[in-house]
């Protein structure tokens, strides 16, 4: 019986047996089908599917900004705003002479602490694999978390980087978007980070709206209400 966590779509079979059905799923007589796109979590004597709406698919390559969960003696998961867990090797952190025994996980990274990482390996059959052996990439040591909706990234980013350089430049913060949709705004001006988090908002709030980045703007361009 493979156990391991799949992609599946509508149905899709995902066992047949003696188990329970508990969610986004159904019986149909010996086989348990899924009545949605997501991954599959078999446990103990049941069958789930977890929906994959609203929230993040990782790519590889892709920057994510994940929250550390939890370690093992030899990597710290990491919550990437996905029903998949990001895994960072110690190895990657510690150096090819990493010892397990020798070297404490908590020391470099400890629950609740944010991390810039690119996702380095992914096939949906198995959890993602994560780096942060890059220029950039790391834990994050100061700024505001700001979430939004995965699917509304490309629009923050905007053509050719636009919106995100138009927000940065009105306000003097330094901003790190996640493509599972974390954001972290730095900024040492409290107005400018104040304006910077309303805009991101904005964005995710307002996507579908046409003239988005003149609504951006001019609230860029207004002064504070003091």
């Amino acid at each position: 019986m493979d156990n391991r966590r799949k992609y599946v779509i509508p149905g899709d079979v995902i066992t047949t047996g003696p188990f329970r059905p508990e969610q986004n799923v159904i019986l149909e007589g010996n086989k348990i089908i899924s009545t949605m796109i997501g991954v599959t979590e078999i446990y103990d004597d049941s069958v789930k599917v977890i929906s994959l709406t609203g929230k993040y698919i990782p790519k590889i390559n892709d920057l994510v900004i994940g929250k550390v969960i939890s370690h093992t003696s030899l990597s710290w998961e990491l919550y990437i705003n996905s029903c998949y867990v990001g895994f960072l090797p110690a190895q990657d952190v510690f150096g090819r002479d990493f010892s397990a025994h020798a070297d404490e996980l908590t020391s470099k990274l400890k629950a609740g602490d944010l991390v810039a990482a690119r996702i380095a390996n992914f096939d949906r059959t198995r959890d993602p694999l994560v780096t942060i052996a890059d220029r950039d990439l790391g834990k994050i040591e100061s700024g505001d978390l700001v979430k939004i909706s995965p699917s509304k990234v490309p629009r923050l980013i905007g053509k050719r980087g636009a919106m995100i350089q138009a927000i940065e430049t009105a306000t003097g913060a330094i901003i790190t978007i996640g493509q599972n949709g974390w954001v972290v705004v730095s900024c040492e001006n409290p107005e400018g980070l104040l304006k910077a988090k309303k805009a991101i908002q904005m964005v995710n709030e307002q996507a579908h709206v046409a003239n988005l980045a003149d609504q951006v703007n001019e609230m860029l361009e207004s002064k504070s209400e003091s």
